[in-house]
């Protein structure tokens, strides 16, 4: 399986509120947030992870440098990262997109926190979507505690309808900013690359728009860390996760 991460984000909020470490260097219950994302793919049979750090800070590329060359914990990491600066996330994206395969993949930005116990369940929704005829498998959640949402309209199969910036639809779900795509989306993306869109709501749209037969799988809580209370709310919900599975 291959994935994605976008660490490409300056953090600017978390700064502005006394969190000194660039985003991806984050600690959440002692690990920092990319680290905890490249443990949960490599827990998931990780063969490539890509990742997209901006060059505003040296201290994560020295982070990957590290990780490349001593692996996680004693474990060697697939990695392969590129260090640019983007004006936002599908530019990211679409940085990273010259780097993939044509093989499936998921890709996630660097602050989202879930439960690794769900995550694994997806994967192997994922791969069951893909060999079915779908062009991906949307993270979505019932949880809502963003600021501007996403809201995702599904039907009772749970096939993803349409992507929402208001609730006039009455939807359950929003995205969780995870992504489970095939190669065929990266025809989309290059699309919206040339029709000069920057967002990532807007490539989920593209989807729809040229025909791609996407599901969504249904996460009980996804966090991002936005704000510094953020990560004592992402302390709190893996501590919480960590106490039911013992």
């Amino acid at each position: 399986m291959n994935y994605a991460i976008i660490a490409a984000g300056e953090g600017s909020r978390l700064a502005q509120e006394g969190v000194n470490e660039p985003k991806p260097l984050v600690k959440v219950q002692n690990e920092h947030l990319i680290d905890r994302l490249i443990r949960v793919f490599m827990d998931n049979d990780a063969e490539k992870i890509t990742i997209i750090c901006n060059n505003l800070t040296t201290k994560v590329s020295q982070h990957l440098l590290k990780l490349e060359e001593d692996g996680l914990n004693g474990r060697p990491v697939p990695l392969n990262f590129i260090v640019k600066t983007t004006p936002s996330s599908m530019h990211s994206f679409f940085e990273l997109s010259k780097l993939l395969d044509e093989k499936p993949f998921v890709m996630t930005t660097v602050d989202t926190i879930f439960k690794a116990e769900e995550f694994k369940a997806y994967i192997s929704d994922f791969r069951e979507c893909i060999n079915s005829g779908y062009d991906g498998l949307m993270g979505v959640t019932d949880y809502i505690d963003d600021e501007k949402p996403l809201y995702v309209g599904t039907d009772n199969e749970l096939n993803v309808t349409g992507f929402f910036d208001n609730n006039e639809n009455g939807c359950k779900y929003i995205s969780g900013g995870i992504y489970g795509l095939n190669a065929k989306s990266l025809d989309t993306l290059n699309d919206c690359m040339e029709r000069g869109e920057s967002r990532m709501r807007n490539f989920q749209r593209g989807l729809i728009r040229d025909g791609r037969k996407l599901k969504a799988f249904s996460f009980s809580k996804v966090m991002d860390i936005d704000h510094a209370e953020d990560i004592v709310k992402a302390e709190q919900f893996l501590g919480q996760y960590a106490q039911v599975l013992k």
